[in-house]
């Protein structure tokens, strides 16, 4: 099969060298163009990235001799992975897909834009359709991946729902230092510490929660009609977002139904998409997991693990949701949005 030709705009930062790291071998997509900012152009990536790859032991081969280009809508590719920054994604995303590209976006700028689609293939692949809107204003089209918290979050909810209905969710995250970027946070705010603030986050999650569990009529989104409370903190943890989950549901169920409910949920099974894991959800029934340290990179870093599922006092139950954040929850989420797209049929 022929490769797909991929870009990827904001090749520099962490998120961009999670693309430039998972993309290296995939068997569908091909890494043709980098881009970055001006300052960044006009060098090889390996010139470029000097003192500054962090996403894995070294950087991919085939990515040290490519020429890093500005952000322009001139690239040789079909697709661009956008890891932009929010401050300059907005318009630079918005002239790619004007100028004919199809943009699988990590940033928040259009997650929240009534013709976007905010997309996780798992728990809402109908929402594609609302692209067709998208295409009376651009050649091409963008979708997002949504923030990297909701999408955990949003994964382990959806066969809930679908089961048994949701009326009620709280949800308090300790999110991992890599959520924040490089340089991140200061050692001295973070060391011996926990910051119980993170700028946009609980209103990320609950807004961008309930158009992901929404459902898609005459091609509007309508957004689900549940309870939602998030309380956002930052941990020293590297990688992994680690989430204490609340649920009030609107059908009883018992222990065991929560549990089939979990182990049974796997609707990509037979998609035959790459970078799928393999049940979506890991359900583990020791005391004291899921941990970040152990548990971010089941599934390559694409499961989501669930553990200390029990009743709740106060609602029906809790339980804890853990997703690593820069591969689930970022760059890994992107490229299967555009794996699902492939398959739907929406690359040409």
């Amino acid at each position: 099969m022929k490769k797909v030709k991929v870009g990827i705009l904001g090749a520099t930062g962490m998120v961009g060298q999670r693309f430039v790291d998972l993309l290296q071998n995939h068997p569908w997509f091909e890494i043709t163009e980098l881009a970055a900012s001006e300052k960044s152009a006009n060098k090889s990536y390996e010139e470029t990235m000097k003192g500054r790859w962090m996403a894995s032991a070294q950087i991919p081969q085939k990515a040290k001799d490519v020429k890093v280009k500005e952000c322009r809508p001139d690239l040789d590719c079909k697709i661009v992975f956008s890891a932009l920054d929010s401050l300059v994604a907005g318009p630079i995303e918005e002239n790619f897909a004007r100028n004919g590209y199809i943009v699988s976006s990590n940033s928040k700028n259009h997650r929240m834009d009534i013709d976007v689609p905010l997309l996780i293939p798992e728990v809402n692949p109908e929402h594609l359709a609302i692209v067709k809107k998208q295409q009376k204003r651009f050649k091409g089209f963008i979708v997002t991946n949504p923030n990297c918290s909701a999408i955990g979050l949003a994964v382990a909810l959806k066969p809930l729902q679908d089961a048994f209905g949701l009326e009620r969710v709280f949800i308090t995250t300790m999110q991992a230092l890599s959520g924040a970027g490089y340089p991140g946070v200061a050692s001295l705010d973070i060391l011996d510490n926990v910051v119980p603030y993170i700028s946009g986050e609980e209103e990320k999650i609950e807004t961008e929660t309930l158009k992901l569990l929404g459902k898609i009529s005459n091609g509007k989104i309508s957004f689900a009609d549940f309870k939602i409370s998030a309380q956002c903190n930052r941990v020293s943890v590297k990688d992994g977002h680690l989430e204490s989950v609340n649920i009030g549901l609107a059908k009883k169920a018992d222990l065991e139904q929560i549990k089939s409910t979990f182990r049974s949920f796997n609707p990509l099974k037979k998609m035959g998409l790459p970078s799928a894991p393999n049940p979506p959800i890991i359900l583990r029934e020791e005391i004291d997991r899921p941990q970040p340290k152990y548990d971010r990179d089941a599934g390559n870093g694409m499961a989501v693990t669930v553990g200390r599922l029990r009743k709740c006092n106060v609602i029906d139950y809790k339980f804890l949701v853990l997703s690593h954040n820069t591969i689930r929850g970022a760059a890994g989420a992107a490229i299967l949005n555009a794996e699902l797209m492939k398959v739907k049929g929406l690359m040409g």
